[in-house]
Order: structure tokens, then C-alpha cells, then sequence
């Protein structure tokens, strides 16, 4: 893998990753794949959004269908039909997500399967051994996500069983993968600063910030990122783990994020949530009944081309799987056009106008922060 940073506003970084299966401009948006397939939509689909990259969901597809029968398969890209790069996720969001469920140790972590019971322990370098099985271009490290809230004593062992596991996961590495480490330490601003410091003397291919997203507030999550803008490396990308509203996206690209993925453009999709130029459309309210007009008049996918909002209104409630398809196609069309705005801005030095213009569109109050 390589980074290259070609232009920047501030903190705001306009780069450029190269891998073997392509390029990804960055600020960049990854679909969440979780098992092996952006829901309702195609490969095609995606790479006519202007996607470049996607994500797997390793805790899944170790359960279902198995790490070994997709690498028996040809690996994750074969499998799935999709040859653009893949990320995969560590599973160590998923195994703390099953809260009460799980006994984590030094050694690794014992869950048992939702699916069908079976007692399961993963080690960091099972982890790491999965990710290469399905052929993921850049990989996880395993670690610990934080509860929120957590007490300092806490999260600051939750933070260094994490980073011990991380360079267990560096020394288990053996594939051409890029492999990402993932700053913890909960809020806490020293315990952030431990472990960044910590992935740097390990020496990763690229930084991400974990444990945001948790139940944290708006202000919280931002001083952390304000914290870290000029501590990560400039010469590494920066991946902002499943954080993603838009404003959200806008505003941690300010601090100088070059990387996010989130499950809301088609989760919300399929609950009648459309993102557009002026704020979340609910498809689903009366008055989009009997209106003729695009679900966004400044979008120019396919669905705001051809279809009304009174069609996609008819088409959610009525449950039809059409709805669902067309929805999440605007949507993550939606998320590749912000991105490439984004990108754009930054090129043409007008990050500070486009910002602006965002937040006024949107009818949101602009944070204060670096433009």
C-alpha cells in the first residue's frame, strides 16, 4: 500500500491510496458489506455510486459461511464478485456488541455463536488469520472496544490489553495486506495520546480511531478528534471507524480524517430515510403521496433521474423489495457525491466555502473547528 497526500486546508487532507486491486481517493466512503454484500444492491450498483472501496464483516463471515470455504472460493473479491479493494473489520466491535455474552482475557476472547450456540474463542492472530483467508487488502487489528461511559481506571486497561494485542496481530501478519491499528482509551484525552503513540512505535500501515460511536456525545467525540488532528501521522491514512452522518463525515474530515464507513445510508434506506442536498427525507410522510418531484433535485442517480417521490412512497410502504434497492442506491450515491464535493473542495482551496455551504443547506448550525 501506498499514501500520498495531494493537497490539504488545514487539517483537511485531499490524498490518494494505491493498492493491487486499485486506487481509492480519499476522503473516501466504504459501504458496509457485513456478509459479503452491500444490502439491496449490486456490484454493479456500487460501482456505478463512484464506490471504491468496501467493507467485510470478518465476526460474520468467520460464522457464516466460513473464513476457509471463501478462501477454498478464491477469497472475499471472488466470492462476491467485487475486484476493487476490500477492508475487513477486526470482529472486536461485533464480539463487544454481545455485552453480558463474552469473556475476554488476555489470551483472546469466548463467545458463543448467535446462530447456532457453537463456543467460539478467538485469539489477535486468529483474527489476523481470518482477514488473510478471505483475501481483505487491508486488515484490522483486533483489539477491545471501550464501553461508554467508562471510568478512567477502566479504560485505561480496556486501552493497553488493546494495544498488546496489537502487536500481537503485527507480529501474526503475514500477507501483503495493508494492517491498520486502532487508537483507543475511551475520553480520555492521555489515554488516546498512550496509545497513539504506542501503534506509531509499533509501526502500522495506516491509523484508525476506534471507540467513537458508542453513546458518546457530539462534544465529545469532536474534542477527541481535535486532540488527535495533529498528532497522527502525516504520512498514514486516517480511518474514523463507523462514524457516518453526514455532518458527522463533514466535520471529521476537518480534523483531518481521510477515511469512514457506517451502515446508515442503506440501514436508513430501508426504513425510508433519504439523505439529500437539504436535510433526511422521510419517503414514507403523506405529502410525498402525490408529489411528482426527485427525491433530490441537485442528485443525478439514476433514482432521482427516473423515479418520484411519490413512486418510492408507494414502493416503502408497501414493503416491496424495489423500495429498499432504489433507496439504497440514492443514498450511497449520495455519500460518493458528498465525498467527491469534499475532495473537489479541497483541491480547488474553497474547503472553507464548501463547509459553509453544507451546514447552510442542511439548516444546521456550523460547529466552530479548523477550515
Amino acid at each position: 500500500m501506498k499514501f500520498k497526500v495531494h493537497n490539504q486546508a488545514k487539517f483537511a487532507r485531499r490524498g490518494e491510496l494505491e493498492l493491487s486491486k486499485g486506487n481509492i481517493n480519499t476522503p473516501a466512503f466504504m459501504p458496509v458489506g457485513t456478509n459479503g454484500t452491500v444490502k439491496s444492491l449490486t456490484v454493479d450498483d456500487l460501482n456505478d455510486t463512484g464506490s471504491e472501496i468496501i467493507l467485510g464483516n470478518t465476526y460474520h463471515l468467520m460464522l457464516r459461511p466460513g473464513d476457509k470455504v471463501i478462501k477454498d472460493l478464491g477469497g472475499l473479491h471472488k466470492f462476491s464478485n467485487w475486484k476493487k479493494p476490500i477492508l475487513t473489520d477486526s470482529g472486536g466491535f461485533q464480539v463487544w456488541s454481545l455485552g453480558d455474552l463474552v469473556k475476554i482475557t488476555e489470551e483472546g476472547v469466548s463467545f458463543q455463536s448467535p446462530y447456532d450456540g457453537d463456543k467460539i474463542f478467538m485469539k489477535p492472530e486468529d483474527s489476523i488469520k481470518i482477514q488473510e483467508n478471505l483475501g481483505s487488502d487491508i486488515i484490522m487489528v483486533f483489539d477491545e472496544c471501550t464501553d461508554y461511559p467508562s471510568a478512567h481506571q477502566d479504560a485505561k486497561e480496556s486501552m493497553e490489553l488493546s494495544m498488546r494485542w496489537a502487536k500481537r496481530c503485527k507480529d501474526a501478519h503475514s500477507s501483503k495486506a495493508a494492517l491498520f491499528g486502532i487508537v483507543q482509551g475511551g475520553m480520555y484525552t492521555d489515554l488516546r495520546e498512550e496509545s497513539l503513540n504506542q501503534l506509531i512505535d509499533i509501526d502500522f500501515d495506516g491509523i484508525a480511531i476506534g471507540g467513537l460511536s458508542v453513546g458518546e456525545s457530539k462534544e465529545e467525540k469532536t474534542s477527541i478528534l481535535e486532540f488527535l488532528a495533529d498528532k497522527m501521522p502525516a504520512d498514514k491514512p486516517r480511518y474514523l471507524m463507523g462514524v457516518g452522518k453526514p455532518e458527522d463525515i463533514v466535520e471529521a474530515v476537518r480534523y483531518g480524517i481521510d477515511m469512514f464507513d457506517c451502515v446508515l445510508p442503506t440501514r436508513n434506506a430501508r426504513n425510508g430515510q433519504l439523505f439529500t442536498s437539504f436535510g433526511v427525507l422521510n419517503i414514507r410522510n403523506a405529502p410525498n403521496r402525490h408529489d411528482d418531484s426527485p427525491v433530490d433535485p441537485l442528485c443525478e442517480c439514476k433514482v432521482c433521474k427516473n423515479y418520484s417521490r411519490a413512486y418510492l412512497n408507494h414502493l416503502s410502504r408497501t414493503n416491496e423489495m424495489l423500495g429498499s434497492m432504489l433507496s439504497s442506491f440514492h443514498n450511497i450515491f449520495y455519500y460518493q457525491t458528498l465525498m467527491k464535493d469534499i475532495r473537489d473542495a479541497i483541491s480547488n482551496d474553497r474547503f472553507a466555502n464548501f463547509v459553509k455551504d453544507f451546514y447552510n443547506k442542511q439548516n444546521l448550525d456550523m460547529p466552530d473547528g479548523p477550515i
